[in-house]
């Protein structure tokens, strides 16, 4: 970890030959390749368009590697050392795949900028750095073509992604976006922040203790968090609904709705029980709030609708738990 962080055990750029440099970007080359692969696979099932995208430019970045070795040979022989990325001080890095997962559209073609203008600059150092005529001229050739990439994804997305097909894609990314976080979420916050109302204020109201009260109000939540989303996982598996990871959603859902609990239970850490009450009373307005922010934004109601709604639900359980609490 230490040597990762402090650059123990690595080379700067500026030692290494021009026998190290043309092996630092085969492996450059290849592992961009597979990186462009993989989010191609990733892509394949949901945005097939921008699937082929990505497959296109990774042959492209075959093409690079096989003018690197043909090169290599010539120079240095068959025996091409393994120098990676991680190998030299100062180089940039690639995160794989399974790191940026899930694979947005719009996330996935900013990385695929980033790579290209990372691999001309390198290039552009590189020819810098050696003086074999040829070596140069396909380090600057390599340069310039990663340089032309922005034209040449320009191009491959026209061809692979027009667009009425890039609107379809941010569609159903939205679409899959609010299926597996949004609904989840807002069902869990709704669950917490209105159905803990009536223990809470319940306890408060008949023991007029905020200890107690704040106990009542951390078991309701926490409880209410773990039912929900042990619920959520077992109710769907995403499959036939395309709602997303069971997983995903349920811990969603469970996170949200303990959140929405401990909104206005946690007021009650404050001793004086008319002081924690009010704040509490306070916080519950602001989480109808969101609730109905969130229905605007995303469930298309409107705002008012929404308001009313959620306020008119919160008002009776409120009034129940204070009810009960006063019995």
């Amino acid at each position: 970890m230490l040597s990762r962080v402090f650059g123990f055990g690595r080379r700067s750029f500026e030692s290494l030959s021009e026998q190290e440099i043309l092996a630092l970007a085969i492996s450059s080359e290849e592992d961009d390749g597979r990186i462009y692969r993989a989010y191609a696979d990733g892509l394949a099932e949901t945005f097939p368009q921008s699937a082929k995208l990505f497959e296109a430019m990774a042959e492209e970045e075959d093409g690079h590697r096989d003018a690197l070795i043909e090169l290599f040979r010539k120079r240095f022989g068959e025996r091409i050392p393994l120098i990676r990325r991680e190998h030299v001080k100062g180089y940039y890095e690639r995160k794989p795949d399974w790191l940026v997962r899930p694979l947005g559209i719009e996330a996935v073609r900013r990385q695929a900028e980033a790579m290209e203008r990372q691999a001309y600059l390198f290039y552009v150092e590189a020819a810098k750095r050696t003086s074999d005529a040829s070596t140069r001229k396909l380090l600057d050739d390599l340069a310039a073509a990663e340089q032309g990439h922005e034209s040449s994804a320009h191009a491959l997305e026209q061809q692979h992604v027009p667009g009425d097909v890039r609107v379809e894609e941010a569609t159903a990314e939205q679409r899959q976006f609010i299926l597996t976080y949004v609904q989840p979420g807002l069902a869990g916050l709704m669950d917490g922040s209105v159905s803990t109302l009536a223990p809470i204020f319940a306890a408060a109201f008949a023991t007029h203790d905020t200890w107690q009260t704040l106990l009542v109000g951390l078991a309701a939540s926490i409880g209410a968090g773990i039912s929900m989303g042990f619920t959520e996982v077992a109710s769907d598996d995403g499959k036939l609904s395309g709602r997303g990871s069971p997983i995903k959603r349920g811990l969603t859902v469970g996170i949200m709705t303990t959140l929405g609990g401990l909104g206005h239970a946690l007021p009650y850490l404050i001793p004086h029980f008319w002081t924690a009450t009010a704040v509490a009373a306070v916080v519950v307005f602001f989480e109808l709030w969101a609730i109905a922010f969130v229905q605007n934004r995303y469930m298309q109601t409107p705002f008012l609708r929404a308001a009313f709604q959620v306020v008119l639900g919160g008002a009776l359980v409120f009034a129940a738990g204070v009810l009960i609490g006063n019995a």
